[in-house]
C-alpha cells in the first residue's frame, strides 16, 4: 500500500472507529493520527506497525509495514483500544511482570481486532 493510500484510509477508518468507540476517559480529545515512514532506527523495532503514544495523544501508523487493508483496520482497532485504556494501568501491568502476550490491555486490544470486517471499505 502506498503512503497516500494508508493515510487516506486511516483517516476514514479512524473517524468511523472513533464514532463507534467514543472519546477516552483519559484524554480530552480524540487521538491525533500520524503516518510515519518507519518506527525507529533500532533494529528491534523495524517491524513495528503502529503505536499509541499516550503522552502525545497520537496514534502513529508506520505505513511501510502495512501490507493490506485488513492489517490496517486491525491495527487501528488495536491502537484505538490503547487510546481508550488507562495509561497508568498500562504501565502498572508491565510493572507487575506482564509481558506483551500476557498484558491484559494487549489481550483486550488484540481481541478487538476480530471486529475488523465491520470496517471493510
Amino acid at each position: 500500500m502506498s503512503k497516500d493510500e494508508v493515510s487516506t484510509l486511516s483517516r476514514i477508518l479512524l473517524e468511523r472507529i472513533a464514532i463507534d468507540y467514543g472519546l477516552s476517559n483519559h484524554q480530552p480529545v480524540f487521538p491525533y493520527l500520524e503516518i510515519e515512514d518507519s518506527p525507529y532506527d533500532d533494529a528491534d523495532d523495524v517491524d513495528l506497525i503502529a503505536e499509541y503514544k499516550n503522552w502525545e495523544n497520537s496514534l502513529v501508523v508506520y505505513w511501510k509495514n502495512i501490507t493490506s487493508k485488513e492489517m490496517l483496520i486491525k491495527t487501528l482497532l488495536h491502537e484505538y483500544q490503547h487510546y481508550l485504556q488507562s495509561p497508568s494501568w498500562f504501565t502498572r501491568y508491565y510493572s507487575m511482570g506482564h509481558g506483551y502476550n500476557t498484558h491484559p490491555y494487549e489481550i483486550a486490544a488484540t481481541e478487538e481486532e476480530s471486529k475488523w470486517e465491520k470496517y471493510k471499505l
